[in-house]
């Protein structure tokens, strides 16, 4: 019958789809006139985007000086001297180490290092400094005696810098950048000797808001100077000092700089982003494939504002797509803490790869997911005839091993109001090596549901395994339920099936309890059900828990107990007295 059949009765159809007509978004109401959009880049056979990184870049660390120059209370020369040695653990080549003509402190660490002999031989240390005579001629002399240095000299060269603060012509502002640069050669040749290997690194300063064609004219007048040839490479470093773009459009940026930088073969093109629209690793991820060969950047994002990209995330970028970072990166909770000492900053918990929550789940989805992930990973390394850690990783939600940065498994699987089964089940299988059955692992994950409901918060894997004792493993200080095992015979009968003897508490009173069957499960039922109890079996599991000649096993026992159905659990050494165990356990609970 339709409804036009009974106008009474409100007609029945599909709900009103969501479309973007009826999603009403609002203007905000910002002062958006204030703002412009960043200019495109006119490069329309642009190459980039069909590039992948296969090779790490040159790195250079600015924990040191970008680093260091942003924090609230600058590091001491100890906790430099702290930084610096972590830096050179890790593997870190190219070191900026401080802006020794801007005070007293930067130069007597720069010196302490050299004299101290601190510094590998195959590590190089840069120093950077601004256009000015007496600038360049302190920097060069804090020097003196390293074996190997690099001079970095920037100045701005963006529209805004040129008309507000010099109030000079680009002709003026390449000239600062030229004279710059001999006044770099004139104090390099006249105080440092023939043991310092020496190189030379221009920064055009903001380059993200310089024009493309006067960034490329300053470089090719500061190259002109330093003549860079086979055996002389000049280090070009186009920071973005304030992040204004898109990393697609910084990458077009880079690759048309490198493709119109003249004497490119000789050129280390360096890319140096900030962070201040929240994409400076893929800016630098995108600049390296448009064609930089080295990234400037800090641990941890550290830097000025919202700080320089952040190195660790790149390498290990690199590192979770099958690319050596070159960089060690494997004991990441030291590196933390270091930084955390030195730049007296915390790390985030969620920040990439290094932070105390980004290898862990709440969410019952992810949890079950990685759980059998593992479990997977397991199997697969079997058929394998390899170790888990030879097999090509592949489990959800974590995108690299924890193992491989140093971290263990016991934080992966966390528990809370969000949590399921399959969380549960890994913390007792990884802690306790039980394997619950699926049906047991639903079962449960009722009784700590029903915990983080009531208590609200984290439930930690102890109070898991408290909660678990208490539910199917009483012991000797917790004794709970009708029946005590105490010991258990088993025999064979003329007709062949099993009998049963077992000496056990039964409700206070020590009894000894018989029984036959096919098996000792079915002649410990029939001996149960001679005192009253209805058992049947409805599944059944075992496994071992070690090897050896103490070794334990597990048995899961699923029974319908007068009309409950409920799981059981025993440990023992022998199996069958296990197996007895966990029918006890599931009778117990029935009665509970």
């Amino acid at each position: 019958m339709s409804t036009s059949d009974n106008p009474g009765q409100r007609a029945v159809g599909r709900p009103t789809p969501i479309t973007a007509a009826t999603v009403t978004q609002k203007p905000s109401g910002m002062p958006i006139h204030k703002y412009g959009p960043y200019e495109a880049v006119d490069i329309p056979d642009r190459t980039w985007p069909d590039n992948r990184i296969t090779a790490a870049p040159r790195w250079l660390s600015t924990d040191l000086r970008d680093g260091n120059q942003a924090l609230i209370d600058p590091m001491s020369p100890v906790r430099k001297r702290e930084m610096f040695d972590l830096l050179v653990r890790m593997g870190y080549k190219e070191i900026e180490v401080g802006f020794p003509s801007s005070g007293q402190t930067d130069f007597d660490f720069v010196r302490s290092i050299i004299e101290e002999g601190a510094i590998p031989e195959d590590v190089t240390i840069s120093v950077l400094t601004q256009a000015r005579e007496e600038l360049i001629e302190r920097t060069v002399e804090s020097l003196r005696g390293a074996h190997r240095a690099t001079v970095h000299l920037y100045n701005a060269t963006a529209p805004t810098f040129r008309r507000v603060v010099f109030r000079g012509t680009r002709e003026q502002v390449k000239q600062i950048a030229v004279d710059g640069t001999r006044l770099v050669v004139e104090y390099a040749d006249k105080i440092l000797g023939d043991d310092t290997v020496f190189g030379y690194q221009y920064s055009p300063e903001i380059f993200t808001d310089t024009e493309l064609d006067f960034a490329l004219e300053v470089c090719e007048g500061v190259m002109d100077v330093w003549q860079p040839e086979a055996g002389r490479e000049i280090i070009l470093n186009l920071p973005a000092t304030v992040e204004r773009s898109t990393p697609s459009t910084h990458a077009d940026r880079f690759e048309w700089m490198s493709r119109n930088l003249s004497r490119r073969e000789h050129i280390c093109l360096s890319v140096h982003p900030h962070n201040d629209r929240g994409t400076a690793v893929a800016a630098a991820e995108l600049a390296i494939m448009a064609g930089a060969d080295r990234i400037e950047g800090c641990l941890f994002g550290q830097g000025e504002r919202t700080g320089n990209v952040d190195l660790v995330t790149l390498g290990m970028n690199l590192f979770s797509q099958g690319v050596d970072p070159q960089i060690d990166f494997s004991q990441i909770d030291e590196i933390r803490r270091t930084a955390e000492y030195c730049n007296q900053m915390q790390i985030h918990p969620r920040h990439p790869y290094a932070g105390d929550l980004v290898y862990t789940a709440f969410s019952g989805s992810h949890q079950d997911a990685i759980k059998k992930g593992f479990e997977a990973m397991e199997v697969g390394a079997a058929e394998q005839g390899k170790t888990v850690d030879d097999i090509e990783w592949a489990v959800p939600y974590l995108p690299i091993d924890p193992k491989d940065v140093g971290r263990s498994y016991e934080a992966v699987i966390r528990v809370n109001s969000q949590s399921g089964k399959g969380g549960i089940a890994y913390v007792l299988r990884n802690d306790h090596n039980l394997d619950l059955p699926r049906r047991m692992q639903i079962e449960f994950s009722k009784t700590i549901q029903a915990k983080t409901d009531a208590d609200g918060g984290e439930v930690t894997p102890a109070q898991i395994w408290a909660t678990f004792q208490d539910e199917y493993l009483p012991t000797d200080d917790n004794q709970w339920g009708r029946i005590a095992l105490r010991t258990a015979q088993t025999s064979t009968t003329s007709e062949g099936t099993d009998a049963l003897t077992v000496e056990a508490v039964v409700d206070g009173t020590e009894t000894v309890l018989t029984g036959t069957g096919n098996g000792p499960l079915a002649a410990f039922f029939d001996a149960l059900g001679a005192i009253g109890i209805d058992v049947r079996l409805l599944d059944y599991s075992e496994h071992t828990l070690s090897e050896g000649a103490a070794a334990q096993a597990a048995a899961y026992i699923e029974c319908a107990i007068d009309g409950k159905v409920l799981w059981g659990v025993g440990v023992d050494a022998n199996i069958v007295r296990a197996s007895l165990k966990a029918v006890v356990s599931a009778v117990n609970r029935a009665r509970r």
